[in-house]
This record gives C-alpha cells, sequence and structure tokens, in this order.
C-alpha cells in the first residue's frame, strides 16, 4: 500500500507580543509595557511574557474557543530561547555576592520551562516538553523540533512558544566574546515572545501552512521574526 506524504504542519492559533513602550511601536504584538501577574513568578518579566502570548494564542482554557480542550495529553510544547530567563541568573547572582539569603521563588523560577508547568495545568496539557537553544538558526530550530515531536502518532499537535528577555549586561558580555566563533543570531530590540500552536496538516481544520523561510518578517523582533510571520495577520503565508 502506497503512503502519501504528510502535509507540513498548520498553524491553528497565534500571538505575539513586545511589551516595550516606544521601542516596539509599528511592530505587531506591540502593548503596553505591564504585563499580567503570574502567581508565584517575581522580578522577571520572562514568564509573564510566555504566559501573556500563549493565553493570547490559546484564548481562554475550556472556552468556546480553546484549541487544546480535549486535546491536552496529546498536545506538546516546544520552547526556545537564544538567552534565557536572564533577569532571573542576574538577580540570583547579585544576591549571591552581596551575601544575602537565596529566595526560592528565584531558585524555582531559574528553570527555563517552569512557567511550561504552570500553563500546563492552567490548559491541562500534559504532553511532552522540550526546550532549545542554538544560534543563528533558533526559529528553524524550533520549527525542525517542532515537526519532529509531531512524527509521534500519539501527539496531535505542538505548542511553540520563542521568547527572549531584554539584553542586560551578562548578554552583551557574552555575545562580545563569542559572537567570531559561534555567531548568535540578532536579539529583539527588548523583551518579545511569540506562541503558535502547529497541527499536523493531514489533521488541521483548516488550510494554513507553515511558510518557507522566505517569508517576510519584522526585524525588531530579532531572531524571533520568523516565528512572528507566521503569527495571522503579520505576514502572508507559502507551502514549505
Amino acid at each position: 500500500m502506497t503512503t502519501l506524504p504528510r502535509r507540513p504542519p498548520t498553524v491553528v492559533a497565534g500571538a505575539c507580543r513586545a511589551p516595550w513602550g516606544a521601542a516596539a511601536d509599528g511592530l505587531p504584538g506591540a502593548a503596553p509595557p505591564a504585563l499580567p501577574n503570574v502567581p508565584g513568578f517575581v522580578t522577571s518579566r520572562f514568564s509573564p511574557l510566555v504566559a501573556a502570548a500563549v493565553d493570547a494564542c490559546l484564548g481562554e482554557p475550556d472556552g468556546d474557543r480553546d484549541p487544546v480542550a480535549g486535546r491536552g495529553e496529546r498536545t506538546a510544547i516546544v520552547l526556545a530561547t537564544m538567552c534565557g530567563d536572564t533577569t532571573t541568573t542576574d538577580t540570583a547572582t547579585r544576591r549571591m555576592v552581596a551575601g544575602q539569603v537565596h529566595s526560592p521563588l528565584l531558585f524555582f523560577q531559574s528553570v527555563t520551562t517552569s512557567v511550561l508547568g504552570h500553563l500546563g495545568r492552567r490548559y491541562g496539557i500534559t504532553g511532552p516538553v522540550s526546550c532549545v537553544s542554538d544560534g543563528a538558526g533558533l526559529a528553524a530550530e524550533a520549527l525542525r523540533l517542532a515537526e519532529v515531536v509531531l512524527d509521534d502518532p500519539w501527539l496531535e499537535q505542538v505548542l511553540v512558544v520563542g521568547v527572549d528577555v531584554a539584553a542586560e549586561e551578562r548578554v552583551t558580555w557574552a555575545r562580545e566574546h563569542t559572537d567570531r566563533t559561534y555567531p548568535l543570531g540578532p536579539l529583539p530590540r527588548g523583551d518579545a515572545v511569540v506562541a503558535l500552536l502547529l497541527r499536523r496538516g493531514d489533521e488541521a481544520d483548516g488550510p494554513s501552512p507553515v511558510p518557507g523561510p522566505a517569508a517576510p518578517a519584522p526585524s525588531g523582533y530579532g531572531w524571533l521574526a520568523p516565528l512572528v510571520a507566521l503569527c495571522p495577520g503579520t505576514g502572508p503565508r507559502t507551502t514549505v
């Protein structure tokens, strides 16, 4: 029996957030600097950024338009970040150098994927969770990983989240000392995040194929730009 080739993954829903005031003028997803509070997370905007984008992407849990309802155990998550939660890392380092007592909350949120546990409980997502980081090709790597995840016939969809917070002194120093031997992609102009829900093309409800690399993208989002271009309303879509 001949097996027909599977269609590329399909964008079911997407949202991007660039909540850093005037620096985000003209960018899709630009929002006021304030972010909704996420219980249990402090100091850093990394986890609240992820939560804000995922909530905008998926909508209210168990709502009429919740694309995860009834699919929680068949939904995976892929988190992509070039630098991780540098705010939490820097805060913990400064407290240690100053001889201060470590904060249990900082220890908890120093795990990059900790916010995904919060979101998994909120939406009932119990599928596998992956985290990836890379240099110049991180957006493409995140999409490749999403396709690998969808090779599992048990899974129906994957939530891809790309995020980075504004570069701090630690990030600037690292880039200056490693770019020649390990080139890194461009960082966003400030805090930025994108969330995409991808489903296997042969199981999706409508034709919204993932674009190829030629799709235009807003430059202010840095390495996240190719993912932002996949969000509905931010750029044209073309089949891979």
